[in-house]
């Protein structure tokens, strides 16, 4: 039944509504609009500079030198370097200072390479901005927003500039980034009366940076960018990519403090142990000093500053390989995470499907018509009027793909018809909300006497606007259960008309006719199956969160090959049950229909409940708190809010799930190569402390390394352990395992008794050169160019023997690593230099050796990998027959 609006109902409409009228009462059409043209924006660019506030800018060289000289390595060295000038050695000093300089070059190189990553990230975590220019809608960066510019104000978008709005349906802001105050503020369109331009308070035609749209859309014309919008003149600065205090920097710290503390007490040990049993009464000062330079020499052999080099430069470089998998990372401590997702909670429409909508099928007055665009089938008068108020509830240029595909239904079928209604003028929007999900639109006829109103939605939705009996409704549902069945999704769509001049506040005011059902189809991603699959294959769980009815969902499962597609629950179905009863439903469900976005939260707390890591996509507002719960949020980039993407750790910038498939799999590689490496640095640093240790505790023994032979060495291993295997490619088996523990510790300790073994061997391998050479007669020169040959090449073979742990070298030499290649080369270079050159052979304290005795030496150190290369055979023939 209607019901009817009283004198005073209108009046209090009337008061409530001025913003309403002010904004929308005046003929307008974004068609029409044409905006700045691209040399107009080129010029306003070069005179106002980017829509960006500043901020932390770059590392400059200078800063990057600082950071350098903080480096307890860069101290070590400089030490050494004053001690060698104090006794007299300038040659000695002019090396080790001139490697100071070498090192400041890898490390800018390094710090440049992280910059260019996370500044790559910032740039596309910069809010979006829609905007109009020449003639066209189109979605660029916040920070190309120039003044002049037309902004389109879409719900769950904040604002990128200061901007007037020029027109607006039932637009509300939360402004209390500039106020403090949370209550949203309804926003006027303008109309040339001067009004104070300050933030907060109902009824202003101005928006501004940084505040976030409620509820609502317009438009508006941008007034002010960057430092001359209003959180610019308050001194507030745009959020940044932060690096985040992570679990694995937590554990490499707490390893490098370790080391760095033993370090320390064994180069006091040393230098004690030094002085004591090599004193000499003829010169005490210099048996002091040389003991000062084995003790330093130690502890540049203990310390382990490559692992927080190492963790930093995996996680930048790694977001960045990422974002070129069209996902970008907000966060990069989700990097991390990634390789740890049991479950991946995900979208149908746009994500699973291409969101490119199209009419399959209407439903009119008990009968059925399918949609053929192949050939010209006149529509039947039956659904004329369905399709034509399906395309009066929708914009009149629409960017929605359902609403599109109406339009474009109406275009090809109802061209000819007086259906039609180009000259009609609109002049109210009733948006959806929470409490009902339909939306309506008011026309006003040319005679300007009638109003026709037009409401399409979810179908319970109009069955509510329409009152519809239970019998009546109870028939539909079958209707539904049966067009649902065929994967499509329902839009229900609704007609009346309104003679009185006050318009009602809310829909149910009108007196709405049913007409019937909208069917549209998504064609499932091509990608999909194959990226599912392969989840499946990864021990991944892949579940199906979607608005459309169960059947509709279903149908898509099995073109998909979602598994479960059969155990499905409905958004009812989750009021329903208790947190404990849908912790159980969740483990066996696949398919959750019929969900609202405050669903999405007690899925993600039920599978985190039971121990899973949960990946969860959004894209709207209300999906925030979902995407801020799950362990990984990830938020759509073409159709999402922005926030949705601050709430999220990833953005899908191409919506794929397959992006997401990649995304996983790439987290994997990061953390296999990034243990791989940690394998490396320290399995490489046993023998290298172990050499620099023994022999101070023996009198008649040589000393093998001095602080030269170590920074010789780090030139080696930092690019090796920083370079080398974050370009290593993943493994084959990367995505045939099961998901990593999330608490599984960066160095477990079968990583730690394996890295331990491999630098122990090296170790007793180089100690028989050693020793072998000594019992030959050699100098101790000689013995010492000897020792060092062999570690070279041992450094070598423990770097390509970590390429893989399970493959052998063998097999990974064949995938090529560019990086490797000046590893290797580089080193055997300067080997036969230091060995071979006058200068730096007596710089480095060697003696003169053969090539045959240096041949010798690098086979028995290449040797020391070959137990190693039989552990992986064997491991495999065991998993091999255990399959």
């Amino acid at each position: 039944m209607k019901k009817k609006s009283t004198t005073t109902k209108q009046t209090k409409t009337e008061a409530r509504e001025k913003t309403v009228r002010d904004g929308m009462n005046r003929e307008f059409d974004p068609r029409k609009i044409r905006g700045l043209t691209g040399a107009e924006v080129a010029e306003k660019l070069k005179i106002e500079g980017y829509n960006e506030l500043p901020s932390a800018g770059p590392k400059t060289i200078f800063a990057i030198a600082f950071s350098v000289i903080k480096e307890p390595m860069f101290i070590l060295l400089v030490l050494c370097g004053g001690l060698y000038l104090v006794l007299g050695d300038i040659g000695e000093a002019a090396m080790l200072l001139g490697f100071v300089f070498i090192i400041m070059g890898i490390t800018f190189y390094q710090e440049r390479k992280t910059e260019r990553a996370l500044e790559a990230l910032r740039d596309l975590s910069s809010p979006r901005a829609s905007v109009i220019r020449d003639g066209k809608q189109i979605r660029i960066p916040g920070r190309d927003v120039v003044s002049g510019d037309i902004i389109v104000l879409s719900e769950g978008d904040r604002v990128p500039a200061d901007a007037e709005v020029m027109y607006c349906v039932n637009l509300t802001i939360d402004e209390s980034l500039l106020t403090g105050e949370s209550v949203p503020v309804r926003k006027t369109a303008v109309d040339g009366n001067p009004v104070e331009n300050r933030p907060g308070g109902d009824d202003l035609p101005y928006v501004y940076s940084g505040t976030l749209i409620v509820s609502g859309s317009g438009y508006a014309m941008v007034t002010a960018a960057g430092g001359g919008t209003e959180i610019g003149k308050i001194g507030k600065a745009l959020k940044e990519v932060k690096e985040e205090t992570t679990l694995l920097k937590k554990q490499t710290g707490r390893l490098v403090k370790t080391l760095a503390l033993v370090g320390m007490l064994l180069c006091l040990l040393v230098i004690t142990a030094y002085g004591l049993l090599r004193f000499s009464v003829s010169d005490p000062f210099q048996s002091w000093m040389n003991g000062v330079l084995s003790g330093i020499t130690l502890a540049m052999a203990m310390l382990p500053e490559e692992f927080p080099v190492v963790l930093t430069i995996f996680m930048a470089a790694g977001a960045w390989r990422i974002s070129k998998r069209n996902v970008l990372t907000r966060r990069v401590a989700v990097v991390e995470t990634l390789g740890s997702a049991t479950v991946l909670c995900s979208d149908k429409t746009g994500t699973l499907t291409h969101n490119r909508m199209t009419v399959q099928q209407l439903y009119a007055d008990g009968d059925f018509f399918d949609v053929d665009y192949g050939r010209h089938v006149e529509l039947p008068e039956t659904f004329h009027s369905l399709v034509e108020y399906g395309i009066l509830a929708s914009q009149k240029d629409p960017f929605d793909p359902m609403e599109k595909a109406i339009t474009d239904l109406g275009t090809y079928k109802l061209s000819d018809t007086e259906h039609l209604h180009f000259d009609w003028k609109l002049i109210r929007q009733y948006p959806l909300s929470r409490e009902l999900l339909a939306m309506s639109h008011v026309w006003e006829s040319p005679d300007g006497k009638e109003y026709t109103i037009s409401a399409k939605g979810a179908p319970e939705a109009i069955f509510d606007l329409c009152h519809l009996p239970g019998e009546e409704q109870n028939r539909l549902e079958e209707v539904i259960r049966q067009m649902a069945g065929k994967g499509l999704r329902l839009l229900g769509v609704a007609a009346s008309s309104f003679r009185i001049t006050g318009l009602p506040v809310i829909q149910h005011d009108f007196d709405f006719t049913f007409l019937g059902f909208i069917g549209l189809a998504d064609p499932v991603r091509e990608t999909v199956p194959l990226a599912i699959q392969e989840c499946y294959r990864a021990g991944i769980k892949v579940v199906m969160i979607t608005g459309d009815y169960s059947e509709t969902a279903v149908n898509i499962a099995g073109q998909i090959g979602l598994k479960n597609p059969e155990k499905c629950i409905t958004g009812a179905e989750i009021d329903r049950l208790t947190d404990d009863e849908l912790r159980e439903r969740v483990k066996e469900t696949g398919i959750f229909a019929r969900v609202v976005p405050e669903h999405k939260l007690k899925i993600v707390a039920a599978f985190k409940a039971n121990g899973e890591v949960v990946a969860m996509t959004g894209d709207g507002v209300n999906d925030a708190p979902a995407l801020k719960s799950a362990h990984i949020g990830i938020a759509m980039g073409e159709r999402g809010t922005d926030v949705a993407r601050e709430s999220s750790g990833l953005v899908l910038t191409d919506d794929d799930f397959s992006s997401i498939v990649s995304a996983v799999r790439m987290g994997r590689r990061i953390f296999d190569n990034l243990q791989k490496a940690m394998t490396y640095i320290l399995s490489v640093h046993i023998p290298i402390a172990g050499l620099s240790l023994i022999p101070v505790f023996f009198r008649d023994l040589p000393l093998i390394f001095w602080p030269v032979h170590i920074v010789f060495l780090e030139l080696i291993i930092d690019p090796a352990c920083s370079v080398v295997f974050e370009m290593e490619k993943e493994e084959e088996n990367i995505m045939h395992r099961p998901p990593r523990n999330l608490k599984e510790p960066l160095f477990g300790l079968k990583k730690i008794m394996i890295s331990v073994l491999q630098g122990l061997i090296v170790l007793f391998t180089l100690l028989a050169v050693y020793v072998v050479a000594l019992f030959l007669g050699k100098e101790p020169g000689q013995v010492r160019a000897l020792t060092f040959a062999a570690l070279i090449v041992a450094n070598l073979g423990l770097i390509l023997t970590n390429r893989s742990l399970t493959h052998s070298v063998f097999r990974t030499i064949r995938s090529r690593n560019m990086a490797l290649v000046w590893v290797v080369a580089g080193a055997l270079v300067f080997l036969v230099l230091v060995l071979f050159m006058p200068v730096l052979n007596t710089l480095f304290h060697f003696g003169s050796i053969s090539i045959p005795e240096l041949l010798i030496c690098m086979g028995i150190g290449l040797s020391s990998i070959f137990w190693f290369e039989v552990f992986k055979i064997v491991t495999y023939l065991r998993r091999k027959k255990s399959l």
